[in-house]
């Protein structure tokens, strides 16, 4: 394996998961690729997930149904899988140039070769990916918003939230030109300066991730209604790009 940006024991099982991923499918596995913030070295396991491309020879449901006991298993309840074929990835490119520019700028080969390597990627549906997967965070966490009770499920909401909108924020910077940073607090004096819009809120909820804060129900409120407003900001902002 490459080196990865994990805590040993995460490292660990993420080592246990791949190992038994090898045993299950064999030679239909090509490749396991790492990224996110896992192999960007942002990774925290209490509000992240250790995200895994892998990539088959054949990845239809009976083929992927024989890691349903591994995904599912408690151990590992911190991987989040996705399952491909080489021409899946190749077909879904310009679908999803967020996440594949991500995949391509910062990643860690754990198995099998780089399938990223010669890959390209289109920013021609960027700007209308960033917006419409803002505007669908906004429409989801006040949808959840109405089913959270309770300081620490409005806390959860909040840093996921933010978590989530950061990825999406980091590549808004690409449409200035600007090959985007991955530290939290880089994206958004990005955000702030290219886009001039206030991200004081956004700087609030980094500060009290960062610093394992002890939030009050009506400050993690506070924060929550800030973001959602931030956010509505930015898409009025990208809308007229």
């Amino acid at each position: 394996m490459n080196q990865m940006k994990l805590q040993p024991q995460v490292e660990a099982t993420v080592r246990d998961f791949v190992g038994k991923l090898k045993g299950i499918y064999g030679e239909n596995l090509v490749s396991v690729i790492l990224y996110g913030s896992a192999a960007s070295g942002e990774f925290t396991d209490r509000y992240s997930n250790i995200n895994l491309m892998i990539i088959l020879k054949d990845s239809s449901l009976l083929s992927i149904a024989k890691a349903h006991r591994l995904v599912k298993s408690r151990s590992f309840r911190l991987i989040s899988p996705v399952f491909f074929t080489e021409n899946e990835i190749l077909s879904s490119l310009d679908v999803f140039p967020i996440e594949y520019l991500d995949i391509i700028e910062n990643h860690v080969i754990l198995f099998g070769k780089d399938i990223t390597n010669g890959l390209k990627v289109e920013t021609g549906n960027l700007r209308f990916q960033c917006e419409q997967e803002l505007r669908s965070k906004i429409i989801n966490i006040k949808k959840q918003y109405l089913m959270i009770s309770g300081k620490k499920d409005t806390e959860r909401l909040l840093f996921k939230s933010f978590n989530s909108s950061l990825h999406i924020l980091r590549n808004l910077l690409r449409l200035k030109g600007v090959k985007p940073p991955y530290h939290k607090a880089e994206i958004l004096a990005g955000i702030e300066s290219y886009f001039h819009v206030n991200t004081k809120v956004f700087n609030e909820i980094l500060w009290a991730r960062n610093k394992a804060m002890a939030l009050t129900h009506k400050e993690a409120d506070a924060l929550l209604a800030g973001l959602v407003n931030e956010l509505e900001c930015i898409c009025n902002v990208i809308d007229k790009i």
